[in-house]
């Protein structure tokens, strides 16, 4: 952590050896998780992967992208795999080299330019799940409500650097663990309102099964995961681009998230009459 600032910023490391292990198998049966590839992602580019929902920790993108228990290897064999995550995970030591050896960067816009830019190199994939804290504090078993109506700046750098806009989606990410009633305006969202403004997060009060009993612990309930990667959005780089085209690209996007959710909601336990919800 002394003496090297630069790797979270700068493409990191990862040790496949490591991402390989077979603890992660044992792992991807305890749910299970499944990963689902229903368009091709060509070497000679580089695609910005934008992971949905957040959940409340993000299971689904750590297990399908920092390791290879579900195959992304094998999906996309040609390709440098990255996984965005804030800049204070990269803080503690010991922490900090585990993370990085299993492919995290820095969540920081140019740590991600660093890896999109293709004037600079091409075959690298980044996933960044944009919905944050903020999302997470709506994350109930059975919801599908994403904080994704404000937030433009993977636009904005996926214009600046020519990456193609990738959408995903975790179905049963939010079902791995309860959280405390919050609906905006109650006590609980309050506070949890006032902690993100004073420290860029708030933690969702959870819970979920226990090693020895259903009712509670903080282990996620043993729920099927299934994550589907979308189609690529075709991006042409543009140095400086207007607001105009960051919101023409931003509901472009939104469009092609919500026929992903609509196409494979049925598949995967998801009654038909439920929308996804764009906040």
């Amino acid at each position: 952590m002394i003496y090297d600032w630069r790797s979270p910023h700068s493409g990191g490391y990862k040790w496949n050896p490591l991402r390989d292990q077979s603890i992660y198998k044992h792992f991807v049966n305890y749910f299970p998780v499944k990963l689902h590839k229903t368009a091709e992602l060509p070497a000679g580019k580089n695609y910005l992967i934008v992971s949905h929902p957040h959940g409340i920790i993000a299971m689904s993108t750590v297990i399908n992208f920092c390791t290879n228990a579900t195959g992304i290897q094998e999906k996309l064999p040609l390709m440098n795999i990255k996984v965005c995550t804030l800049m204070g995970q990269f803080l503690v030591p010991l922490r900090r080299e585990l993370i990085l050896l299993h492919g995290m960067i820095s969540c920081s816009k140019n740590s991600l330019k660093h890896l999109l830019n293709i004037e600079n190199q091409i075959n690298n994939i980044v996933v960044l799940v944009v919905g944050g804290a903020e999302e997470a504090l709506d994350a109930y078993p059975g919801s599908h409500i994403l904080t994704l109506k404000n937030r433009k700046g993977f636009i904005k750098t996926a214009l600046e650097t020519g990456a193609h806009l990738v959408p995903c989606y975790s179905f049963g990410e939010t079902d791995l663990y309860q959280q405390a009633y919050n609906p905006p305006g109650s006590t609980i969202r309050n506070i949890q309102t006032r902690l993100k403004k004073l420290f860029g997060f708030s933690p969702p009060l959870f819970y979920g099964r226990g090693i020895f009993n259903c009712n509670f612990g903080f282990l996620p309930y043993r729920k099927a995961i299934n994550t589907v990667i979308g189609a690529p959005i075709p991006i042409d780089k543009k140095k400086n681009p207007s607001k105009e085209k960051v919101d023409e690209l931003h509901k472009l996007y939104i469009n092609k998230l919500i026929n992903l959710f609509e196409d494979h909601k049925t598949k995967f336990g998801v009654p038909k009459e439920t929308k996804l919800i764009i906040k």
